[in-house]
């Protein structure tokens, strides 16, 4: 899972949960809980991108729209004649 660069960050999440609750069985082997965990910390890596990433772009649509002013109601949208 951790090989696929365009994972979703849903998809991520899930098999880091996954690896988590594996880990957190008895019995697992040494040589698995030491490969489950790299996985576990690319993944890590690559949802806090992703998270990065979605914020910049948020901040960047904020930047984009002006501060909103008082609600208007339908009175407002009237065209007085």
């Amino acid at each position: 899972m951790a090989e696929n660069k365009s994972a979703s960050f849903e998809a991520s999440l899930a098999r880091l949960s996954e690896i988590v609750t594996e880990l957190e069985r008895e019995g697992v082997e040494l040589e698995r809980a030491v490969k489950l965990y790299g996985e576990g910390r690319e993944l890590v890596a690559r949802c806090e991108a992703l998270l990065k990433g979605a914020e910049e772009t948020l901040r960047a649509a904020a930047a984009g729209i002006p501060a909103a002013g008082p609600p208007t109601t339908a009175e407002d949208d009237e065209i007085p004649f």
